[in-house]
């Protein structure tokens, strides 16, 4: 059977009314833009071996376009992260090899197709810049593209200003006339008119649609057609309600990749959610519409938490992981369980060992002083009896414990 793609014009009004739309560098373009199949492009420096949150909310947006019927683009930025994006950075990035970009870079396109489709009617293409970025010399690229980068214009900018005082280094003001570049080459060679990403990307964007512009001036004098107008389009970034950004976890980042972050406490990060972020969640990461979400959310905000955490956690691991994760929370809030299904950690620590010092090895306590203060407030649980005394120990005839931290964390660990 032949699938087919049917293309749907009302791609602008879909992210506009889910929220999606926090900058257009040209609103009206756009929408008529969108009024038509359209190529599309967002980019990813390899910077880790996996993505965290922040991506996959901008590859939702990613794959909003691509079922709208726009043909999209997923660059991989292995040329610019062996220089790393200096924006709102308090120090430089430490440097990666090109062995470890490369790492990463094949890491990443080996989970893609869980966020976008890479077959089918309307698959996305992935190209990496570092197969047009490497073949450039220095001064060649110089000549092509600084000569249109204006100095004062990009130390204006609030992702680098902030940085002049601490020492803002010539490698890093090289970042942005390389992605600048990226949209060029991509408006050249696949006529691409639209970028998009997070809004903390909006001045690297902007940098951009401003290089398409002059270069397209410059081949006007020389009497060749210009290229299209490019537009630059940026979703907002993913904050809680206090205003915080979203995907930091007592663990650390909140990782798509299971390895890093497990499926329950993904599921379990989104469920522990400020009841003011659920209607902005599911107007993001699912499909049901805004008018049944604010009849959900006013109606019984549990049952909508409840409902966001699974279809997130589904977006990112697949239904069946998402339902076990589930069925694990549920175990584990029921007061009557025995952990099977809890995450599990090892730690190496002799039988019998203090409950502080096993504490203090495992993800969920930082040091052996947040233990102790933990137990004399009476928020530890091992195997369901609360802990009082900090010079307590593990039953020494056990390997394996189940530890509760406060009333939402779940533990199980082995000796």
């Amino acid at each position: 059977m032949v699938l087919i793609m049917e293309f749907n014009k009302n791609a602008f009004e879909l992210l506009q009314d889910r929220g999606f739309i926090h900058s257009v560098s040209h609103e009206k373009e756009l929408k008529k833009m969108l009024e038509t199949p359209t190529t599309f492009y967002l980019g990813i420096d390899p910077t880790a071996d996996n993505l965290h949150i922040g991506h996959f909310f901008a590859l939702q947006m990613f794959k909003i376009l691509q079922d709208h019927g726009h043909k999209g683009i997923l660059l991989i930025g292995n040329a610019t992260a062996m220089i790393g994006d200096p924006s709102f950075k308090n120090d430089m990035r430490k440097l990666m090899t090109r062995e470890e970009v490369e790492h990463n870079a094949r890491e990443i396109n080996g989970i893609l197709h869980r966020f976008i489709a890479l077959d089918g009617p309307n698959p996305a293409k992935v190209v990496h810049n570092a197969d047009w970025i490497r073949k450039f010399g220095y001064l060649e690229f110089m000549r092509l593209v600084a000569t249109h980068m204006n100095v004062s214009e990009m130390l204006s900018k609030d992702c680098y200003k902030n940085r002049l005082g601490a020492g803002l280094t010539l490698l890093e003001m090289g970042y942005m006339p390389m992605q600048a570049y990226d949209f060029v080459h991509l408006n050249q060679q696949y006529n691409c008119t639209l970028q998009i990403g997070g809004s903390d990307q909006w001045a690297n964007i902007l940098a951009g649609v401003d290089l398409a512009r002059k270069m397209s001036y410059s081949q006007c004098e020389s009497n060749q057609t210009p290229r299209p107008i490019t537009v630059a389009l940026c979703c907002p970034l993913l904050t809680k309600a206090d205003g915080t950004k979203m995907g930091k976890t007592e663990k650390g980042v909140l990782w798509v990749n299971r390895d890093k972050t497990s499926v329950y406490d993904c599921y379990q990060y989104f469920l522990n959610v400020f009841d003011e972020d659920v209607e902005r969640l599911l107007r993001f990461f699912t499909m049901i519409s805004v008018a049944d979400i604010k009849k959900m959310c006013a109606t019984d905000i549990v049952a909508a938490k409840k409902l966001m955490a699974f279809e997130v956690t589904k977006k990112m691991h697949g239904e069946q992981a998402a339902k076990e994760a589930q069925a694990t929370a549920q175990q584990l809030f029921s007061g009557s369980n025995d952990g099977e299904n809890a995450p599990t950690e090892k730690i190496t620590a002799p039988r019998g060992c203090l409950v502080v010092d096993a504490l203090a090895m495992t993800s969920i306590i930082k040091s052996k002083r947040e233990a102790r203060e933990f137990i004399e407030a009476g928020a530890i649980l091992i195997d369901n009896q609360k802990v009082t005394d900090v010079s307590a120990k593990l039953d020494p005839n056990k390997t394996e414990f189940l530890i509760k931290k406060g009333k939402k964390t779940f533990l199980k660990i082995t000796l």
